[in-house]
């Protein structure tokens, strides 16, 4: 999945992004409120991993501001600060959760798997997807309880595809997610494509994948 993280303390944000990195999350560091806001207005990311102290301004008006153009991701909250009013503010301003520093990071990624089975009404990490399960939390898909050799993206595409399923996923979207900031990451729309072409061949050895659907001139779609 995409992340934001602001954090303005340098060797945090690293920390962070070497971290969530090894997890498969693509991350976009921003070091100020207005760095922060000019990512949110260009880019839809799944977390904002949001620092309260920054340099130019508070991460609650970023979060306020955010949240009034209709963010839709989950926003965690990163800060020194142990006020609870500071919680609470956070909290009512839509923030999912809070995490007062310092934190595992451990602790973290257990944090975004929770807020990400709440937010797609799941009940456990593995999800159902034809004949096939998707491990969420140990990014494996399995048949008949064998692992089937997926690649990084291809698993990327198959579970954006599947916590959104009935849902036509453009290629724009499915990108978005997979490589973040589009003009940075040197993409090419056919890369969909040639995972989804993957994807099938992979799975079609093992059992049907008629419920992975190609909704022609707009993108793909989970029928489940």
């Amino acid at each position: 999945m995409t992340v934001l993280i602001v954090e303005d303390e340098r060797t945090l944000a690293r920390e962070l992004g070497i971290f969530l990195h090894q997890q498969n999350f693509t991350c976009t560091v921003a070091r100020t409120a207005r760095e922060a806001r000019a990512h949110l207005a260009d880019t839809p990311f799944d977390f904002v991993l949001l620092d309260l102290g920054l340099p130019d301004g508070d991460g609650l008006d970023v979060l306020a501001e955010a949240k009034q153009n209709e963010l839709t991701a989950a926003v965690i909250i990163l800060t020194a600060r142990g006020a609870v009013e500071d919680r609470i503010g956070g909290l009512e301003l839509g923030a999912d959760d809070y995490l007062a520093k310092p934190f595992s990071l451990p602790e973290l990624l257990a944090r975004m798997h929770a807020i990400t089975r709440r937010r797609f009404g799941l009940h456990k990490p593995l999800v159902s997807c034809g004949a096939f399960e998707l491990d969420l939390q140990a990014r494996r898909v399995l048949h008949q309880g064998q692992e089937v050799n997926l690649s990084v993206k291809e698993f990327d595409v198959l579970s954006y595809l599947v916590l959104h399923k009935n849902r036509v996923m453009t290629r724009l979207q499915l990108t978005e997610h997979i490589w973040g900031n589009l003009p940075e990451a040197g993409f090419d729309s056919n890369y969909i494509d040639a995972h989804i072409k993957n994807l099938r061949k992979k799975l079609s050895l093992l059992a049907d994948v008629e419920w992975l659907e190609t909704v022609r001139g707009v993108g793909y779609r989970a029928r489940l």
